[in-house]
């Protein structure tokens, strides 16, 4: 006979504790089963909200009935449910004209907002699980759209009738291309080439090492600035996003402005650079460009500007820096810093791909390798938007049969590179888990403990309002750590066209600007911060010059230090 203390459990609560036993005794490579498993047993355990739930569900459906009779009888009925203004899928007229077409449309948004408002309503889940269970459920449903077949996609049909089943024929064709490819194409790879049509803008490579080159643009004005610009590209992607043409090349414009440009350009890491540490990416690679900045130009410091996760890096360099050096010493004068973030609390999305589990199967498949593959990365960003960037292409190339357009920022996000693994894995575990590098000296980098509070020169932040990847309240986070003058700027767009933003008139685009205070959140920020039509890139130097010193003769392009070792872009560029 058992005791009460040797009883198996028994009732809901036992259930829900068998079946996360079960599931957390093999790791869950994307973190998927648990949070759905949890939102059902959570939704049983609370059988009233559960009832008043499919009550108000059953009132809609009553409603939808309705309209789908009229409909059905030639009547004329208001949409039950609309699309999102950024829903294209159903932009078709036949959607809303065709009483079939239209009841096919409302059932298909009616179920699916049933199920995302149920899942972010769960009672008795915690917030991550409710976004996370929510975000696989909707990437489910986004693949289930009656749009993405064939059979119940009128346009496709339309098409296919239209052009004798040619329109069928061309997406055979551009399908099993893509397979060859190994991904869906957003645009053609042979759509671009860089050094010819891509990083065009003129310079030298000046500096290379296992980690990175260092280019050194050719100055565009009789003087420049006595401060060099260094910006730290994100290793993640290649660095020519900054300078994918002369329209939209922000180093063009700096150049333009009268700055002495230097960027980095990291290597593509393969299986022998397994072992190679964040302490590298900061100390060789970081610590180098803006050596090499200094020395070539004869200035003390730089101005150093860091996007996405080049922006991290140069947080923790500045922390760094700032405890490494004599106050007087420290080699960087300003930081701005794109699309950053510094506290990962709340990283957006992506943390639906972060947990311990899925954390640890990365771990692994990173140590076979030696490297976390770029294509993996990029596939994972897709899917946060799925519908834009995966199905809208899924059924324009293989349903009408359309050939992607040439778009310079889509084959950039295409041209990917590779993690090592010890740095990777190192970032992902202290940064997106652990989330130290906020926290006061939890964090040893290259021999020095990590105090976000230690920045005191000047700041200037720059975050995108639509963007998916570094959310611009979590960005915003970072002027509660630093200590120096900030200044933010909240752009239109998302995370790439929030700063590839050039200046054009009619304006394009709108920013936020205002200074910021550590006391700040995001919101109070935003309600005193001025509105302005344009691009945020005037502000900038508006913010910047004053601090850049007297102009002069810029620095040659070949020095005896530091020779010319080929022209821009350079060779680790073009590694795939």
């Amino acid at each position: 006979m058992t005791t009460p203390r040797q009883r198996a459990p028994v009732g809901p609560h036992a259930t829900w504790r068998a079946v996360h036993d079960a599931v957390e005794s093999n790791i869950d490579p994307m973190g998927v089963t648990m949070p759905m498993m949890h939102a059902q047993l959570a939704w049983l355990m609370h059988p009233q909200e559960l009832a008043d739930a499919m009550s108000e569900f059953s009132m809609k459906m009553l409603a939808l009935q309705a309209h789908s009779w009229q409909r059905a009888l030639g009547m004329q009925s208001p949409d039950i449910e609309q699309p999102n203004p950024d829903d294209n899928r159903f932009s078709d007229p036949t959607w809303t004209e065709a009483a079939s077409w239209d009841i096919a449309k409302e059932w298909y948004l009616l179920m699916t907002r049933q199920m995302q408002d149920m899942l972010y309503d769960t009672p008795g889940l915690s917030n991550k699980d409710r976004r996370r269970a929510a975000f696989w459920w909707r990437k489910w449903l986004n693949a289930m759209a009656p749009t993405n077949f064939f059979w119940t996609n009128p346009v496709a049909m339309r098409k296919a009738a239209e052009t004798n089943g040619e329109s069928l024929m061309r997406g055979m064709k551009i399908f099993l291309e893509d397979i060859k490819a190994g991904t869906v194409r957003m645009t053609g790879t042979d759509d671009f080439h860089v050094g010819k049509d891509l990083a065009v803008t003129p310079g030298k490579v000046v500096f290379r090492n296992q980690l990175l080159e260092v280019i050194h643009y050719t100055p565009t004005q009789a003087k420049v600035y006595e401060t060099p610009l260094v910006i730290v590209t994100p290793w993640i992607n290649k660095y020519y996003i900054l300078d994918l043409n002369p329209k939209k090349s922000l180093v063009k414009y700096l150049l333009d402005q009268g700055f002495d440009v230097y960027i980095t350009s990291w290597k593509n890491p393969t299986e022998d650079m397994r072992n190679v540490s964040f302490d590298d990416y900061l100390v060789d690679g970081i610590g180098k460009a803006i050596e090499v900045a200094r020395s070539v130009s004869g200035a003390k410091q730089v101005h150093a500007t860091g996007y996405c996760i080049g922006g991290a890096a140069l947080a923790t360099y500045m922390a760094w820096a700032n405890r490494h050096y004599p106050a007087d010493k420290v080699p960087v004068k300003s930081a701005t810093f794109f699309t950053t973030l510094t506290d990962y609390h709340k990283p957006g999305d992506v943390e639906v791909f972060l947990d311990e589990g899925s954390f640890q199967w990365l771990a692994r498949t990173m140590e076979q390798k030696g490297y976390l593959d770029g294509k993996e990365m990029a596939s994972a960003f897709r899917l946060l938007r799925s519908n834009s960037l995966i199905w809208h292409y899924v059924v324009h190339g293989y349903l009408y049969g359309e050939t992607p357009p040439p778009f310079d920022v889509l084959y950039w996000n295409m041209d990917t590179t590779r993690m090592p693994a010890a740095m990777h894995s190192w970032y992902l575990r202290e940064f997106y888990l652990n989330n130290n590098l906020i926290k006061k000296d939890a964090l040893t980098v290259a021999g020095e403990q990590i105090d976000l509070e230690r920045i005191v020169q000047p700041i200037y932040e720059v975050a995108a309002e639509d963007d998916h990847i570094a959310p611009w309240r979590q960005t915003f986070r970072l002027n509660a750590f630093v200590s120096g003058q900030k200044r933010y700027v909240l752009s239109s767009s998302g995370h790439i066209l929030g700063i590839i933003n050039p200046v054009v008139n009619p304006p394009k685009r709108e920013y936020r600007v205002g200074q910021a205070e550590r006391h700040d959140t995001a919101d109070t920020w935003r309600d005193r911060a001025e509105h302005r039509a344009g691009s945020w890139w005037e502000d900038w130097m508006t913010w910047l010059k004053p601090m850049s010193g007297k102009a002069g003769a810029p620095p040659k392009l070949d020095t005896k230090q530091y020779p010319a070792l080929a022209d821009a872009p350079g060779t680790y560029v073009l590694e795939s």
